[in-house]
């Protein structure tokens, strides 16, 4: 039997832009991607702080360096620029690895720069 886990999380990264008549997705700047531990086109559970909304979708990688955090598509009616999201990715494992694993958590500040990598 798997078990589905937390394995990654950008916690409080701050929307930049949202852009609704595109097929969907979400830009993330890629080096805050790698230092969570995430691939381009995983799909990643969005939750929304300042509004309560919560959808999946898939990262796609923005600018390395440049703090984008860009809601594409559909999703793009559900949050607006500035809100605090957190971006989780999960993983699956058998009971036992769960137990010996522990998920990356990068805390962003509100200009999507890393505070506390994990």
């Amino acid at each position: 039997m798997l078990i589905k886990v937390l394995k990654s999380k950008l916690h409080r990264a701050r929307v930049t832009d949202t852009k609704p008549h595109y097929p969907g997705s979400i830009e993330v700047d890629e080096s805050l991607m790698w230092a969570a531990g995430m691939v381009p086109y995983e799909s990643v559970l969005i939750a929304d702080v300042d509004n309560g909304n919560r959808f999946e979708t898939y990262l796609v990688p923005g600018e390395p360096g440049a703090g984008r955090i860009v809601v594409l598509g559909a999703a793009a009616r559900l949050v607006k620029p500035k809100d605090t999201i957190i971006i989780l990715g999960f993983a699956y494992c058998t009971p036992e690895e769960a137990t010996q694993f522990t998920p990356r958590v990068v805390v962003l500040d509100e200009n999507n720069r890393v505070v506390t990598p994990s």
